[in-house]
């Protein structure tokens, strides 16, 4: 088996468990009401956070890295550049809920109390996430097909 099949896969394989993390955090922030809860939380986001990392790194090597159709393709294909554009709102949304958590992780490990006001709207944002991730696949579909090339 080839690394260009390999890392495809391994790429595709990851939509699961970012649609099942995000989909978890985002029940269990909405769901949120005392400390009880953060755990299942935390290991919702390590897995949203795992997927991340692994669509980073997956992505970057078969648009860059000689492994799919070229650089020149992906830079030229609008689909492309739109599916960047979502992945990079979808990081912006992101953002916050990200630093909040690690303060979260930071705070409940030294038994200090945590603000958990914002949880609903850390899930409202996972929902959109999870939400910009189906639209994320059809772009995904149109490179592919060379739609919008």
């Amino acid at each position: 088996m080839s690394l260009q099949i390999i890392i495809a896969y391994i790429h595709l394989l990851t939509l699961g468990l970012g649609f099942y993390a995000i989909w978890a955090r985002a029940n269990a922030l909405k769901k949120l009401k005392d400390l009880e809860g953060l755990s299942e939380v935390f290991r919702a986001d390590n897995y949203w956070g795992m997927a991340a990392g692994i669509w980073i790194l997956s992505g970057l090597l078969r648009a860059f890295g000689g492994l799919e159709k070229g650089t020149v393709y992906y830079l030229h294909s609008t689909a492309f550049i739109i599916k960047m554009s979502l992945f990079l709102l979808v990081f912006i949304i992101e953002w916050t809920p990200m630093i909040t958590l690690i303060k979260w992780r930071i705070k409940n490990k030294k038994g200090q109390s945590v603000d958990l006001s914002r949880a609903s709207e850390f899930g409202l944002r996972s929902q959109i996430q999870l939400g910009l991730l189906t639209v994320i696949i059809l772009f995904a579909v149109a490179i592919t097909y060379g739609i919008w090339f």
